[in-house]
């Protein structure tokens, strides 16, 4: 079994999370008193959230710095291959992966993998706010798995992104919250022509999940968890 690295601290509650879903799913699939191999850096949150808001506004080089170190942490505690516990910060999966030199297992590659499975051509993304209006995420699902993206009005993302920032990432779980994310994404499907919904933020399954919304609903956090498993217990050399 492959050791899987986790860069967490990001939003705790996502990162336990991971944890969870990654042993939960080793146990299931070999039995027994099996769990998985995990090391995990959590960044302190506080500090963190301040580069975010550097990085908005134009300046990585904080939070860049931060990622590599944490993710040469993790090389140095003998992880395989990384998992980043944040579809916004896949964003920097190519330069930890140069800087380290260990393979990245890239959420919007995962997510882009479920949804071609599924069969629809179309759905919504919902993330913070740099996750949906940066190309990174929609032009690998456009280009890599053939979907359509759409994303909410600039006044939705604002909305999404404060619940994200001021409530998800401390656990703050709201109903009237909830309700505003269905309204959404109801709208995204009624008058977009969206088939699903991407949860593109590892926070946003905490608050929205299959029984609230009726199109299918893709948990990036729980797919990216199962899929690290998969390469964990596989014999693959590089993760495609």
């Amino acid at each position: 079994m492959k050791t899987i690295g986790i860069i967490g601290g990001v939003g705790w509650s996502s990162s336990a999370e991971y944890y969870r879903i990654m042993n939960e799913k080793v146990q299931s699939e070999l039995g027994g008193d099996n769990s998985a191999q995990i090391l995990m850096y959590s960044i302190q949150f506080g500090e963190f959230s301040g580069q975010e808001r550097l990085a908005e506004a134009g300046n990585w080089t904080p939070l860049n710095a931060t990622l590599v170190d944490a993710g040469m942490r993790l090389k140095r505690g003998g992880a395989d291959f990384i998992v980043i516990a944040s579809n916004t910060l896949n964003s920097r999966a190519d330069l930890i992966e140069q800087s380290t030199g260990l393979p990245v297992l890239r959420i919007y590659d995962v997510t882009g993998a479920a949804v071609n499975k599924s069969g629809l051509k179309k759905v919504a993304l919902l993330g913070t706010k740099y996750t949906m209006e940066a190309p990174f995420y929609r032009d690998t699902l456009k280009n890599k798995y053939g979907i359509d993206v759409v994303v909410p009005n600039a006044t939705e993302q604002d909305y999404i992104n404060n619940v994200i920032f001021d409530q998800l990432v401390r656990n703050d779980i709201r109903n009237d919250s909830r309700e505003g994310y269905i309204r959404i994404i109801n709208r995204l499907v009624d008058e977009e022509g969206a088939q699903g919904v991407i949860l593109g933020c590892t926070e946003i399954p905490l608050l929205i999940n299959q029984s609230d919304v009726n199109v299918p609903v893709f948990d990036t956090t729980r797919l990216h968890a199962e899929a690290a498993v998969d390469y964990a217990l596989s014999n693959a050399t590089t993760i495609n």
